[in-house]
């Protein structure tokens, strides 16, 4: 049983280090990708009509009701 709780803990630990690991290198991998693409649309001198419907629902929501 002393081996079997060895093991389970030791696979804990290496599973734990591997999931959030991973799960952060995706996560990040995403974010960079995603926050790249959004500056480079904000620069580019034609609006993308993705970019021009954020803006307009962004300026929606910001905008107060008369």
């Amino acid at each position: 049983m002393e081996v079997f709780g060895f093991a389970a803990l030791f696979g804990l630990i290496l599973g734990f280090m591997f999931g959030v690991g991973c799960a952060a290198a995706v996560i990040y991998t995403v974010y960079m990708g995603g926050y790249k693409r959004a500056i480079q649309d904000s620069l580019s001198p034609d609006r993308s009509v993705r970019y021009l419907k954020a803006l307009a629902k962004v300026t929606a929501r910001v905008t107060p009701p008369n």
